[in-house]
């Protein structure tokens, strides 16, 4: 006798919305932060904030997240108010994509 299987979409929505789900999310995220605050660069001795790029990431968590806001999420980020200019670079500072690699190495 071969199994049969019939989706819930409800039952799959309330998955993706529990608060297993966000655990998981939020578990991510923070080895995310970690890698994170690992790589991201400090300053030198003349810099006026050093240590406050890596100081300030964070993580946060929501169960209705996503584009169709129907899934559990967490977000990494930084409140450094030059953190993109760090992330993505200027004309004279060249891009050092710490939340990119980041993402990348540490989001299992």
């Amino acid at each position: 006798m071969s199994a049969r299987f019939k989706m819930s979409r409800k039952g799959v929505g309330q998955l993706l919305r529990s608060p297993m789900m966000q655990a998981e999310m939020v578990r991510r995220a923070t080895v995310i932060k970690s890698v994170a605050e690992s790589i991201a660069p400090v300053g030198g001795p003349t810099d006026p904030h050093a240590g406050r790029y890596k100081a300030s990431f964070y993580v946060t968590s929501t169960a209705r997240g996503g584009r169709r806001r129907d899934r559990a999420v967490a977000t990494v980020g930084n409140r450094a108010y030059y953190a993109r200019w760090v992330e993505y670079g200027t004309e004279k500072v060249p891009a050092h994509h710490v939340l990119l690699r980041a993402a990348l190495a540490g989001g299992r």
